[in-house]
Formats: C-alpha cells, sequence, structure tokens
C-alpha cells in the first residue's frame, strides 16, 4: 500500500482493463496527489507569496518542455488576477531572451526534476542581476532547489501513467500549485471582480462583468396581473409574456411572484384550482435588485437564492424590468 492508500497493477495488467477502469484509477491518483499537496502548504508557500508582494515589477515564470507549458499557464493565470507577469521559454533564454528580465523581477523557475540543463541555465544571470528565485520541483535536494531562495514542493509519489512514465500526475499538481500561488496573490492585493473585468474585457465574463442589469432587462411589455386574477387567468398572461412568471401588481406596488413552479406546485397540492387566484400561489416580496448592478452580480445572486429570474427596482421601489439568469 502507497502513502497515497493506492496500488497499481504491473502496467501489462492495464490492456486487459475497460478503459472507465483505468480512466478512474489515474484521476485517483491525480486526486490523491492534489490532497497530499494541500497537506505541504505552509510557511514556505507564505514565504513566495509575501517575495512577490514585495517586488514592484513582474513575475517571470520560466520552463521546458511539459514544465514550459505549465509555466506558461501560471504566467497567464497570474496576469489575469493581477499579478503583472510574463513567461520566458527557458530555451530561449540564452538567445536574447535574457534581456527581457530586469532587477527588481522575481523569477519562478518550473522543473518537476530541478535539473534541467535549461532551466539551471537561468540561475546565474539571476543571482546576478539580483532576481530571486523560487522553485517549483519535484525534487527537493536538486540544483535548482538548493539554489533557489523559496522552494515549493511540487513532487508527486507516482505519475498516472501506468508506466510511471509521462508527466501526467507531476504537471497537473504543478499547476495546481501555481493556481494556488496566484489565488493566495490576488486575495493579498484584494483583487475584485471589476479588476477581472478590466483584464477580461471580451469574451461571455467579460461581457457579463461590464454589462449593466439596466441594459439586458426585459423591459418593454411584462407580464402583469392583479392579485385576484384567477390562476387560469394567469396563464395565458404567463404564456404570452415568454418568462416563465408574472409580476403581480396593484396600483404600481409589486406584491408577489408567479412562477411556473408555483403553478405546477399549485396542481400538486389541490384538487380543484377554480378558485384559486394569483394571490393564493404568489411569492409575497420578491427579491428584487437594482438597475446598476452588473450581470455578473445579479447572477450570483440568482444562483444564491436558486432563482432564474430577479425584479429589477429603482431607489424607490419603483418596477422597471426583469433579468433572468440566461439573459
Amino acid at each position: 500500500m502507497s502513502e497515497t492508500g493506492l496500488t497499481l497493477s504491473i502496467a501489462t495488467d492495464f490492456p486487459h482493463r475497460r478503459p472507465s477502469v483505468i480512466a478512474a484509477h489515474a484521476l485517483a491518483i491525480d486526486a490523491a496527489s492534489i490532497s497530499l499537496l494541500s497537506a505541504r502548504i505552509g510557511a514556505e508557500f507564505d514565504r513566495a507569496v509575501d517575495l512577490i508582494l514585495s517586488s514592484d515589477q513582474r513575475l517571470v515564470v520560466s520552463g521546458l518542455g511539459k514544465s514550459g507549458i505549465v509555466a506558461r499557464k501560471i504566467s497567464a493565470t497570474m496576469a489575469s488576477l493581477g499579478t503583472p507577469s510574463l513567461f520566458v521559454h527557458s530555451a530561449d533564454a540564452a538567445h536574447g531572451d535574457l534581456g527581457m528580465i530586469r532587477t527588481g523581477d522575481v523569477a519562478v523557475l518550473v522543473s518537476s526534476s530541478g535539473e534541467t540543463q535549461e532551466v539551471s541555465g537561468l540561475i546565474p544571470y539571476l543571482k546576478r542581476i539580483a532576481v530571486p528565485i523560487i522553485a517549483i520541483t519535484g525534487d527537493l535536494q536538486s540544483t535548482l532547489a538548493r539554489h533557489a531562495d523559496v522552494v515549493l514542493d511540487a513532487s508527486v509519489e507516482r505519475e498516472a501513467c501506468p508506466h510511471n512514465l509521462a508527466p501526467t500526475t507531476s504537471t497537473l499538481v504543478t499547476m495546481a500549485l501555481g493556481d494556488a500561488l496566484a489565488i493566495a496573490l490576488s486575495t493579498a492585493r484584494d483583487f475584485k471582480p471589476t479588476d477581472f473585468a478590466t483584464f477580461h474585457p471580451g469574451g461571455k465574463l467579460g461581457k457579463r462583468l461590464n454589462t449593466l442589469v439596466r441594459h439586458a432587462m426585459h423591459r418593454d411589455v411584462l407580464p402583469i396581473a392583479l392579485p385576484d386574477t384567477s390562476l387560469r387567468g394567469l396563464l395565458p398572461i404567463m404564456s404570452a409574456g415568454k418568462m416563465g412568471l408574472v409580476l403581480i401588481m396593484e396600483h404600481g406596488l409589486l406584491l408577489g411572484i408567479v412562477t411556473d413552479g408555483d403553478v405546477r406546485r399549485a396542481f400538486e397540492r389541490v384538487d380543484s384550482f377554480d378558485t384559486l387566484t394569483a394571490s393564493d400561489v404568489m411569492t409575497p416580496e420578491p427579491l428584487t435588485i437594482s438597475p446598476d448592478v452588473s450581470l455578473f452580480d445579479a447572477d450570483q445572486v440568482m444562483r444564491e437564492a436558486k432563482i432564474t429570474a430577479l425584479v429589477v427596482v429603482d431607489s424607490l421601489k419603483k418596477v422597471l424590468g426583469v433579468i433572468q439568469i440566461h439573459d
């Protein structure tokens, strides 16, 4: 039995197993390795965060091969979460790209073995220009670890690869460690959704962060009924509104909301619904939202409340429209 509590059959046994069994076993190894990584997070991780925060320049991330791909991803995640970052390919560094690194930067060097020649080759230059080094490596006794100012342990017991050869679990653990570092830094910087929107103006997420509810809400023809409207009378109003709800209002005041779910539950609750009215089945004092919050914030409110629509009201509680979770 291994430290992770997992055992692997010899490689020759794997071709006789179902693909789903092999995949589940690989994922179990990955999950166990991430769990072990979590238990190792401590003082050295805190030192890495403090070192990066103490710099007013950039975080330079470098690696080679699979570690280089992971290093590029770590750098991109750092930049998107508020830590200015630059990826430098270790093999290209000695051919001119060293000029991209300057005094005041902090370097993160990624190497599973800690002995990658191109990565270790960066150390003398970084020392010469006084750039502190954070190593992410699987070997704490390696050349990289010995020369680093801070060492983050990305070791794994074994790879998910049945032959324990291809970088699989080790790359996942390294990437997870980079994500954890980026998240810790963004939290320390008090990085907010509005900051994220600044760096992500494109795409669906950027749109939802930058678009206000007032610019996306339904406002022209809202499905509205009086509280004494019969349940049968609500159905055509709800169908015409095409939002799966009806606002129950009187004298310009919002009294409640009836959703298609409320109607279904009413059908299940009573034998005859001929005498039921909107006020009998509505949700009184429904959740509302300001028109001046972002679609992202509106989504968060709806997801937390487990609802799919919000009534939009102004400061005087006047109904302005309806926003739905997929708008």
